[in-house]
């Protein structure tokens, strides 16, 4: 590599990562962290379900109480109504899934199950219509096939399944999440290696 392909590399590099270059180490730790908790989830999806319910709750409510305040300041405005009924449908969601929050994971699973059947689906359709141009078509078919598998097993469960799966889709996701930033934590440090090199 010639010394101007080496210097334009370096910069390439650095303009990738930027400031994370000097801040991969909390990076590096938020990954792990995430991991830790991923892995702790695995051990209690009943628990992470619930929790996650009632944080979904807390994203539903907080806005729909709002929204109700402000609505009593908006007098004389046209939407005035429309808006105080999607406050009063964001307050009574966010109630129900409060009184019951068992009853709104089952139902939140249902929900999420009939999304996976139709991913799955839509994803063999495409995988069907690019068969012939397309050579690795048949991991889209697999990846449909495996979204409708999973969420057959989650229907075949319920309401049993509405305890557990969300919790541990969650548990997953966190252990991925925690994967992907240790991997980009330490590629950014690899980078500050690099670019130190002498030219």
């Amino acid at each position: 590599m010639t010394p101007t392909n080496d210097a334009t590399s370096k910069a390439a590099v650095a303009a990738v990562f930027g400031a994370l270059e000097k801040n991969w180490g909390w990076l590096l730790a938020f990954g792990i962290i995430s991991i830790l908790l991923g892995g702790v989830g695995l051990y209690m999806t009943f628990g992470l379900t619930l929790a996650t319910v009632v944080f979904f709750c807390a994203l539903i409510l907080t806005p729909g109480l709002l929204q109700l305040v402000q609505a009593f300041g908006c007098k004389g405005w046209k939407g005035m109504l429309a808006h105080v009924l999607i406050a009063l449908l964001y307050v009574a969601a966010g109630g129900l899934i409060l009184i019951d929050p068992v009853l709104a994971s089952s139902l939140l699973t249902l929900v999420l199950a009939g999304i996976l059947i139709v991913v799955g689906v839509v994803r063999i359709m495409m995988a069907l219509r690019v068969r012939d141009a397309a050579a690795g078509w048949y991991w889209a078919l697999l990846s449909g096939l495996v979204s409708i598998l999973l969420g057959g097993m989650i229907i075949a469960q319920w309401p049993a399944s509405g305890l557990w799966v969300i919790g541990l889709f969650v548990a997953i996701e966190l252990i991925f999440n925690g994967w992907s930033y240790i991997f980009l934590a330490l590629d950014a440090r690899k980078s500050v290696q690099v670019q130190a090199e002498p030219a």
